[in-house]
């Protein structure tokens, strides 16, 4: 399995690894990007099963990352030829094209293309010409396309292409793995404010430096709302070096697992105003934890979280204020909320996404193509 070190995809990349240990499927973790932080590396090691292989090679979204795949590529099959695996778990699209021996799934958690179309509102530039060129062979080779929704799925199919085998596997955490497990046990969630454990802030984390997230258009709305605004991520580009100022509300830089855990424990709303959100890790956790959720009002968060959460437009700091407000103010809406999503988000869990890609492996694995066994129908 692929992943990298930077997002959401390191997050889910151990928490898979976990759930599929506890069914006795041993991983090999290949890392590319930056590499594992000492943190990150005692967390992939303390999972039973898992080998951790690093490398710091360019991912494909980078900026002229060519060369770098390239080397990645043989990096990986050398890996392959190691390892012996029995299947190809890919987190990005372009090394699904490379000489692999085993069958391969490509999981797509997000891509330039789609982001771009969604952040600038408008095509992707001919410089990604190359990119998408790329992507869409990596997508053709793949033996099983995953998204972890179907509005994720249909931007994957529009973009490069329809694939025959597809599914839409959600994302999930486990409350013994979130830092959620520090706010609240799956039988009892905690009290809202004003009776209980939750304050008065508006929390959001979130790689501060992706115009996809929107962090900017929060700090917007927190001039004049009576609730502060508290952010956590990191706002430099990693690829470029450059940093993101946000003015009107808290920062807190990176968190670990731990630190993150207590800050949703303590706030009482989760404010996500994304203009692109394929799926939304982090909102998976604050759900978790018991926040009420704001978001932005994306097809796949709407996929996810309907009728569990106010929605607002992305580019609207003065409606996003409204809607704080307005939750903020109101203790009854807050609490309705707050369950509704945790309800939700129970039915999430890393248990539930392992079953679903361990029937996909078995398929790949052993029913095959050639016998007209789907690995939805597995």
């Amino acid at each position: 399995m692929t992943a990298d070190t930077v997002g959401g995809v390191w997050t889910y990349a151990l928490d898979l690894a976990a759930a599929l240990a506890r069914r006795r499927v041993r991983v090999v973790l290949a890392t590319m990007g930056a590499a594992p932080s000492p943190e990150q590396r005692r967390a992939a090691l303390a999972i039973g099963g898992v080998e951790l292989y690093e490398s710091v090679y360019r991912l494909e979204w980078m900026d002229d990352p060519w060369e770098d795949v390239q080397r990645a590529g043989d990096w990986l099959l050398g890996l392959e030829r190691r390892v012996r695996p029995d299947v190809i778990h890919l987190n990005g699209y372009v090394h699904a094209g490379i000489a692999w021996q085993a069958p391969v799934i490509v999981v797509g958690h997000s891509c330039v293309l789609s982001w771009w179309e969604a952040v600038k509102g408008e095509p992707a530039p001919a410089r990604f010409d190359r990119y998408a060129a790329e992507v869409a062979r990596g997508l053709r080779a793949a033996s099983v396309v995953v998204a972890p929704s179907a509005a994720m799925l249909r931007s994957l199919s529009r973009n490069y292409g329809r694939h025959p085998t597809t599914l839409v596997i959600p994302n999930g955490r486990d409350l013994d793995r979130s830092g959620a497990a520090q706010a609240a046990s799956a039988t009892q969630p905690p009290r809202l404010m004003p009776h209980g454990s939750k304050e008065p802030f508006v929390f959001c984390a979130a790689r501060l430096w992706d115009e996809a997230k929107n962090a900017l258009t929060l700090a917007d709305a927190a001039i004049g709302l009576e609730w502060p605004v508290v952010l956590a991520g990191d706002p430099v580009n990693p690829s470029t070096g450059e940093r993101r100022h946000f003015d009107h509300v808290r920062l807190l830089g990176r968190l670990d697992g731990a630190a993150m855990g207590r800050w949703l424990a303590r706030a009482a709303v989760y404010a996500s105003p994304a203009r692109y959100e394929p799926f939304g890790l982090s909102v998976l956790e604050a759900a978790l934890a018991g926040c009420a959720l704001v978001l932005g009002d994306l097809p796949s968060l709407r996929e996810l979280w309907n009728d569990a959460a106010v929605f607002v437009q992305p580019g609207s700091a003065a409606q996003l204020r409204q809607v704080l407000s307005r939750v903020a103010a109101d203790d009854r809406l807050r609490e309705a909320l707050a369950l509704r999503a945790r309800a939700r988000a129970l039915n999430l869990s890393a248990t539930r996404m392992a079953e679903r890609y361990h029937a996909a492996y078995q398929y790949l694995v052993s029913a095959g193509r050639a016998e007209g066994v789907s690995p939805a129908a597995a």
